[in-house]
């Protein structure tokens, strides 16, 4: 097994190489002074099963076009130089909410990005949380490995659970799934009952719509409200302030991907949410170490997701 890190920032790929007991190899990643890019292994890679780490959200340094571009590049280098499998590891993956048509003349962008991958030659894609399940195993040919990140909860989830009636929230009809899920998982793993939320939202022309209605029974509940990514913050604040009208004793705001795209540093200090809890698939850059919001952000790992993913995948491969 090989493993290469394409990325310049976070702790992600670091911990998931300590999970699996691995070194990250060496590659060379050359600019040029017109903005091309070379990047190539500095090991050899011949038939070896290869996992390639790079996530895909724009910035601090690179967008997430330039990202796509050299991870696809790499993997496309390290199949004509013999690798005999490759894998890209990718915790936070760009275009996946773009997964079906809503206006005339929409590009399905996660099924362009799908035939990218296939084209250079990608043997399996291993992610976290994307925003339907469903539409994302369905646009890639080659293999999809996707991880739940309600898994890297189970800590936060546990703390909230201690302090008495717990329910699990949807803050939109679309993640109605990836909540139930979650609260089956709980009440398995607590061996007690866990209410279930939804609460209405429509989206318009990109403007946020509907009611504060909330379908469920929160009333006094510590609410786990879960999507898969934050981005202006709107959406949770929002269905947060339902939840809480709706009897709630408190709401902690939990999502895969921390975006954390202007205004959410504000929006999400309103009191109806008590803490926003992420994965590590997407550093807190956006968010100042001294501002307020910091101090109610929580990031966990999910590298010990990913490492399970990693070592099945591998063992399954050497059979």
């Amino acid at each position: 097994m090989l493993i290469f890190s394409l990325d310049r920032e976070g702790e992600f790929a670091p911990a998931l190489a300590t999970q699996l007991e691995r070194t990250i190899e060496a590659h060379e990643d050359r600019g040029f002074p017109d903005g091309e890019r070379e990047v190539r292994p500095l090991v050899d890679p011949g038939g070896a099963d290869v996992y390639v780490i790079h996530s895909l959200h724009g910035g601090p340094v690179d967008s997430p076009h330039d990202k796509l571009c050299r991870l696809l590049m790499f993997i496309a280098t390290l199949r004509e130089h013999g690798a005999g499998r490759v894998s890209a590891v990718v915790p936070y993956l760009a275009y996946a909410r773009k997964d079906r048509r809503t206006l005339p003349y929409d590009p399905v962008s996660l099924r362009h990005v799908a035939r990218l991958f296939e084209a250079v030659g990608t043997d399996q894609v291993i992610t976290l949380e994307v925003h339907n399940v469903a539409a994302f195993q369905s646009a890639f040919r080659c293999q999809t490995v996707h991880l739940d990140a309600h898994h890297a909860f189970e800590a936060v989830a546990g703390e909230v659970a201690a302090t008495g009636r717990l329910a699990v929230a949807s803050p939109d009809p679309g993640g109605v799934k990836r909540a139930q899920l979650w609260r089956e998982a709980l009440e398995r793993r607590l061996e007690r009952p866990v209410a279930f939320a939804m609460v209405d939202k429509r989206r318009s022309s990109g403007l946020l719509g509907g009611t504060q209605l909330v379908a469920g029974e929160v009333e006094g509940a510590a609410v786990l409200l879960v999507d898969d990514l934050i981005a202006s913050g709107e959406t949770m604040q929002r269905a947060a302030v339902a939840l809480r009208h709706a009897g709630a004793h408190s709401v902690v705001a939990c999502a895969a991907h921390g975006l954390f795209i202007d205004p959410a540093a504000k929006v999400l200090l309103g009191d109806s949410i008590a803490q926003v809890v992420v994965c590590d698939s997407v550093p807190p850059f956006r968010i100042p170490p001294d501002s307020p919001m910091a101090k109610k952000l929580r990031v966990t790992s999910s590298a010990a997701l990913f490492a399970n993913a990693i070592r099945s995948s591998h063992e399954a491969w050497r059979r």
